[in-house]
């Protein structure tokens, strides 16, 4: 008998700005444990709405939020903005599409890091140094003092994204979302970022939230996809049942329009499309133009 778990999270929700109503309409939204889905859409879709609102960031903007957003067993709608900053950054984090405009210009990459970490940990100097060591060398990044002192400036566009995404898993989050975190890259990063996602949910059980406009990218990193059109989730399952028999016609204009079918693991290995051989011999493909 197989035992059922509570998702992670669950949305139930909709967004409504005060001149632009309807931005996602009835989103139902779960993750799984451990689970890394993918949220497809093309610009303008909702896409990182969607993610702000998960992490409970869309009213200092203006939006009202309606619904529910149960992550861990509890309604995060309903918390305070004091409540959500605890949350934020320790249990869900996030990783934005631009470093360079995320990062502060004016600290260091070590002092970055030590501000995320005791934002919600307490402990030495050397504990501090500890945990930054562990989530560099996570993100194939150096953790000498050279590379701690560095400003954002003074960082390559894939290094930058690599920093966010060490500030991100400091302390072990259960929910990773990551905003468009490879269009800003060049292929060769891109892939490694992909890799470096797919490694950390493997090696850290992290589940994630991967929202792209490239098809072919979520397909090799996550175990389910949802398609975001017109505001509304209008599809989701398992790469193959999306590839191999999609339900809605948007769905379907998007696998026609790849050049390439992916390719399926041997079932031994893990349940992903491989990732190896779906960008090898091209560049991350885009199934809308942004």
């Amino acid at each position: 008998m197989k035992i059922r778990h509570s998702p992670l999270l669950s949305a139930r929700l909709s967004v409504d700005y005060p001149k632009k109503p309807g931005v996602l309409r009835d989103i139902a939204l779960d993750i799984e444990p451990g689970e890394v889905l993918g949220l497809v859409g093309q610009s303008g879709s909702g896409k990182s709405t969607l993610a702000l609102a998960l992490m409970g960031l869309l009213p200092m903007r203006g939006a009202r939020v309606n619904g529910k957003v149960m992550f861990l067993g509890e309604n995060l709608l309903g918390k305070t903005e004091r409540e959500l900053r605890v949350l934020r950054g320790n249990r869900m984090s996030i990783v934005l599409q631009s470093p360079l405009t995320s990062l502060n210009p004016a600290l260091s990459v070590g002092d970055q890091l030590e501000e995320a970490w005791r934002a919600h940990a307490r402990g030495s100097r050397e504990q501090c140094l500890a945990a930054l060591r562990t989530a560099l060398e996570s993100v194939c990044l150096p953790s000498e003092a050279e590379f701690l002192a560095r400003r954002p400036a003074q960082l390559s566009v894939g290094q930058g994204q690599r920093v966010m995404i060490a500030m991100a898993i400091l302390h072990r989050p259960a929910l990773l979302i990551a905003d468009e975190p490879t269009s800003a890259l060049d292929t060769i990063t891109q892939s490694e970022i992909l890799r470096l996602f797919a490694q950390l949910n493997r090696d850290l059980g992290t589940a994630m939230l991967y929202i792209s406009h490239d098809l072919l990218s979520v397909a090799a990193l996550c175990h389910r996809i949802a398609i975001l059109q017109g505001s509304q989730i209008v599809e989701s399952g398992s790469p193959e049942e999306i590839f191999e028999s999609p339900r809605q016609e948007y769905t379907r204009q998007l696998v026609a329009a790849l050049p390439r079918r992916p390719v399926r693991r041997d079932a031994l290995s893990d349940d992903r499309w491989d990732l190896e051989k779906m960008l090898a011999d091209s560049a991350v493909l885009s199934t809308t133009e942004e």
